[in-house]
């Protein structure tokens, strides 16, 4: 079956989109929405959408009395766990040299402590590092080759996090790809990314010697072209999840193996308190997935919290972060589609919101918020603008 670029590349739907950056949104979320302060309920888990398989086990602990950080940590254990999500913990998607690195952190409401461990290579549970490095240490970061020993000292055990499925993709990438060398998004030169108007047909061979070289590699046939997706557009896989009791307690934790095919120590919004996760008692929790260094210029996490705690809604406050995303590029839609942020928010009265930048990352796809209040469920994020974001860097279309 001959293969489209649309199974790629999406136009977004730029006419009907309005920044609105003084006005209203450009969506609400409709009365059936979590918006209403009495759809508030507690206790409740909310986490991003790869979570949801695990919240049956972490709502009945929360609601057995059980911690809400050992809550959180019960979900997002389980994708990193999982040797088939590459976007978290074993098996995760590697760096340009083949190394997966890892990034998490963790806040404690009842306590107000937190814990983060970043670019850690060889443990896979770095959630469960993180709050080793809050409950017994007093630092609040570790990184590197720090925090792996540590994690070693504190009974981790090592392992290779790089599995078979992985490493082939990684060799797809390694043979056909776009390195991260050159300027990004924010800067003025960001153009000299840009590939050169190529001929109609180049994006279609480009594809047929993707599918060659999967061959080569070893690729099974009905994983070639979600291989070939990754390498086109490098993940930024991560789960959020934030927990918060019947009695008010609440906590946060987000963990990840960072963007595929990062350089070698790049670290990114997850383990950065206040932008991938922030957690407030007064107040409520806030994580984040996706383009981590827009994340990580805009505190996402720390601006929903304190949103939240001047009165904002969830829904409002998260949809304030994602417009300053968009302000840092003055609404420059040329670069805005290239990018992307899902924002979970949950306030301490058990009202929650799921926002993004734009509806999904591909057509039929749309981002979604994992829910557990006692009926675990997914629902579709608010975005502020229609249509599907690109990853960078940028494809010929």
């Amino acid at each position: 079956m001959a293969f489209s670029r649309r199974d790629f590349l999406s136009t977004a739907v730029m006419g009907a989109v309005s920044l609105r950056l003084e006005g209203e949104d450009r969506k609400k979320p409709g009365p059936d929405k979590a918006e209403a302060a009495s759809a508030g309920k507690r206790p409740i888990i909310i986490s991003a959408a790869n979570g949801f398989d695990y919240l049956n086990d972490a709502f009945a602990f929360l609601k057995d009395g059980g911690d809400t950080l050992d809550a959180a940590l019960k979900v997002v254990q389980g994708p990193e766990d999982d040797p088939n999500d590459d976007s978290v913990g074993l098996g995760g998607l590697p760096n340009e040299e083949g190394v997966v690195e890892l990034d998490s952190c963790c806040m404690h409401g009842p306590t107000r402590r937190a814990g983060s461990v970043g670019g850690v290579r060889n443990i896979k549970n770095v959630s469960l590092a993180a709050k080793a490095v809050m409950e017994h240490t007093g630092h609040v970061m570790l990184v590197g080759e720090g925090a792996e020993r540590f994690a070693v000292a504190q009974g981790f055990p090592r392992e290779n996090l790089l599995t078979e499925h992985s490493r082939k993709i990684w060799l797809l990438w390694k043979e056909t790809h776009s390195d991260w060398w050159g300027p990004g998004l924010s800067s003025p030169e960001w153009h000299r990314r840009l590939p050169a108007a190529p001929h109609a047909d180049d994006f279609e061979r480009r594809i047929e010697r993707l599918k060659q070289v999967a061959a080569e590699i070893g690729i099974e046939p009905e994983q070639r072209m979600l291989a070939i997706r990754k390498v086109l557009f490098p993940p930024t896989g991560t789960i959020h999840c934030s927990a918060l009791n019947e009695k008010g307690d609440i906590s946060g934790s987000t963990t990840t193996s960072g963007l595929a095919w990062k350089l070698p120590g790049r670290v990114g919004d997850s383990p950065i308190i206040g932008a991938g996760c922030y957690t407030d008692q007064d107040v409520g929790s806030a994580g984040a997935t996706g383009s981590g260094e827009e994340n990580i210029k805009v505190a996402g996490a720390h601006t929903i919290v304190e949103n939240m705690r001047h009165g904002m809604s969830p829904f409002d406050a998260g949809m304030d972060a994602l417009k300053r995303i968009v302000r840092n590029y003055n609404g420059d839609m040329d670069r805005l589609r290239y990018m992307d942020m899902t924002y979970y928010a949950l306030r301490k009265d058990g009202v929650y919101a799921g926002v993004s930048l734009w509806d999904g990352y591909e057509p039929g796809k749309p981002h979604k918020i994992a829910v557990h209040d006692g009926t675990k469920r997914l629902e579709k994020t608010v975005s502020l603008f229609a249509g599907v974001s690109q990853e960078w860097p940028p494809t010929p279309q």
